[in-house]
């Protein structure tokens, strides 16, 4: 059987912006940065008072390896719309927030442990 993960929720609450002109953001108020030729894309913590669309988060951890299985086909196969960014240790997948219970619920189904 595939290992599966152990997934924390992040508990932050974030916004994917998209740059078209941007080659680095104006502030360094920023969690992940993508730059492709097509412009920048950001994606940044949102504070509560903050209006527009809302991305939650879910964090694996360190020690992933080639045959844990993943977090996207699951989601993906549920329908859910994913934003994934991948660091050395682990993948933060974002989910749209009025997705969030019903990802965890995909996730767990799949065998992933969630914590928070």
């Amino acid at each position: 059987m595939t290992p599966t993960q152990r997934l924390h929720v992040v508990p932050s609450q974030f916004a994917v912006e998209y740059l078209p002109e941007a080659t680095f953001p104006e502030d360094d108020e920023w969690i992940v940065l993508v730059r492709a030729p097509e412009g920048l894309t950001v994606v940044r913590e949102v504070p509560a008072w903050v209006e527009g669309e809302r991305w939650v988060g879910f964090y694996g951890d360190a020690g992933r390896g080639r045959d844990v299985r993943g977090v996207v086909d699951p989601l993906g196969e549920a329908g859910i719309a994913v934003f994934v960014a991948s660091t050395y240790h682990a993948d933060l997948v974002l989910v749209p927030e009025e997705r969030r219970e019903e990802a965890a619920a995909v996730l767990r189904e799949a065998g992933h442990q969630i914590v928070g």
